[in-house]
């Protein structure tokens, strides 16, 4: 047992889950702190929940590095569109469908690399796609004309979408239900730095070495990061569904060698079908919880791109004429913004819905995260107002910065709420099974799809449509739209319970699952990607 991170003792009680009967885990293996693990890990060495605690964080840090990095690739032209306009006799608004568009295949992306990882594991998915940003980055970098810089971007943003909804997934395969609070906010914390002090770095790129050399720089991270997951990314697919939690470690092989982890082909499914996932994630489009935290974190994306590019055409024209670097150093506004929401925003919203819970008899319902909401509707809509006002008028700077700081602020907690929401939300109210949490790497993968569509229609046409109402006007309309989206959260508040009746007749939620991999340590799907992922208690701030 020296190579697992648990002690295990046979025989320990607990008060029965809400809902589950009392012979259910009374008894199993517990961390050295007493925790009961969930779900409980076999006795194979080979199960990726008995890692040892340098081979799970080497494969997640790197994949969190990665997710990073797709973010900073996504936002890098937000900061290049006024060079890249002059270079090749465009205008800015063309320039900015190089950030527009790339937002919008990277969501697609996800509908291709999740199925794929289903059929052939992880490891070479990830390898296969960081291998693809650094040649589609060393393709921007020597493209000759505006078209084939698009081209880049465009097959660019799809083939780095295998660092965005795919990552969660991992934290089920490695880390126990107790364990992945503090490893989403790793996650969490890699896509805001990406979105926020990715406009930094490639600020001062632009500024000191020109536009191509940030791709030049994006294709080096790449090909570095590529070269250490060979070695760190490890197979974290595993049929725990297949696996018996009875049979001793004898009954097992042997702990795979440090040469045997690197094969690229132990993940592979051959059962698995890429079209019926496909078919089966689409119809939760018509999933109205679904489509509302799409929707609501799209708008907070879109307007912080509709920012970003806003800022580039303004502040480096009369009256600011700023250099482009000093764009970059706007952008950590929004990123202290999301810091303050990390350790300010996740206590009060869990504050909200414990207290809720404890009204309610001790009986939690998603719909209590809802009431939450206040504080990002507040914040994150008058951020925007905010900016707009400042630059309309054409005042100091400090206004703006503070402005996009509430931005980041309410991006981070909105999404905080409404992604856990989803994420414990409850086809059947009166059913102790969690469909949602069931699926909830599918609910991920529509969420970030809906998420980047609207996100990119909203920047596509920012520039037009300043032009025609003016900043002020602009933004003031860019706040209502804001406020009509958020105050769905109403809706589904009241009447929350029903629209879970009805999700519950048709699509994923439909379908028979097995128990919860919380209670009998077996994943609903192969390598537990739908194992539950967020409880009450659980932040995960997704972008």
């Amino acid at each position: 047992m020296t190579s697992r991170e648990t002690d295990i003792e046979i025989g320990a009680r607990e008060k029965p889950t809400q809902g589950v009967s009392e012979t259910q885990i009374v008894e199993g293996k517990r961390s050295k702190n007493g925790i009961l693990l969930r779900p409980q890990p076999s006795n194979d060495p080979n199960d990726p929940l008995n890692w040892p605690s340098l081979e799970k964080y080497s494969t997640y840090l790197t994949v969190c590095f990665f997710a990073f990095l797709g973010l900073v690739n996504s936002s890098n032209f937000t900061v290049a569109i006024v060079p890249v306009a002059k270079e090749f006799h465009t205008t800015t608004v063309r320039a900015g469908y190089l950030t527009s568009i790339q937002l919008l295949f990277m969501g697609l992306g996800n509908l291709f690399w999740m199925p794929m990882m289903r059929i052939t594991g992880k490891r070479p998915v990830y390898l296969a796609s960081l291998l693809l940003l650094l040649v589609t980055n060393v393709w921007g970098h020597f493209a000759g004309s505006y078209n084939s810089l698009l081209a880049s971007r465009i097959i660019g943003g799809f083939m780095s979408a295998a660092a965005d909804a795919t990552v969660p997934s991992v934290v089920a395969d490695l880390f126990f239900f107790h364990e992945r609070g503090h490893c989403m906010m790793v996650f969490h914390t890699a896509i805001s730095a990406g979105v926020f002090l990715g406009p930094l770095i490639n600020a001062y790129i632009v500024q000191y070495a020109g536009w191509r050399w940030m791709l030049g720089f994006m294709a080096i991270a790449a090909g570095v990061t590529f070269l250490v997951g060979i070695f760190s990314i490890h197979e974290t697919a595993y049929k725990r569904d297949e696996a018996s939690l009875e049979s001793p470690e004898s009954g097992f092989g042997e702990r795979r060698s440090w040469w045997q982890e690197l094969s690229l082909v132990r993940g592979y499914d051959s059962e698995a079908s890429f079209w019926k996932w496909l078919g089966n994630t689409l119809v939760l489009l018509a999933y109205p919880p679904v489509l509302f935290v799409g929707l609501t974190i799209g708008v907070f994306v879109g307007w912080n791109i509709s920012i970003q590019l806003t800022s580039a055409r303004v502040f480096t024209a009369a009256p600011y004429h700023w250099k482009i670097h000093d764009l970059g150093l706007l952008s950590i506004s929004g990123f202290v913004g999301a810091i303050i929401s990390f350790f300010v925003g996740g206590r009060l919203i869990d504050f909200i819905a414990n207290h809720m819970t404890a009204r309610a008899g001790d009986h939690p319902e998603p719909e209590f995260r809802l009431p939450a909401m206040i504080f990002p509707a507040i914040i994150g809509p008058m951020g925007v107002l905010t900016f707009g006002l400042v630059v309309g008028n054409g005042k100091s700077y400090w206004g703006a910065a503070v402005g996009f700081g509430g931005l980041g602020f309410g991006l981070t907690a909105a999404s905080n709420v409404v992604v856990t929401y989803a994420g414990m939300y409850k086809s059947r109210p009166d059913s102790t099974m969690d469909a949602y949490r069931a699926i909830s790497g599918e609910v991920l993968v529509i969420v970030f799809v809906v998420r980047n569509a609207m996100a990119c229609i909203l920047s596509l046409y920012i520039a037009d449509w300043i032009k025609v109402e003016g900043i002020k006007n602009a933004f003031g309309e860019m706040v209502a739209i804001q406020y009509a989206i958020l105050s769905l959260s109403v809706i589904l508040y009241f009447w929350g319970k029903r629209i879970r009746a009805w999700t519950a007749t048709f699509g994923p939620s439909n379908k028979p699952f097995p128990s919860s991999p919380l209670f009998n340590g077996r994943a609903s799907e192969r390598g537990s990607s739908f194992s539950p992922l967020f409880s009450q208690n659980t932040h995960t701030n997704s972008l």
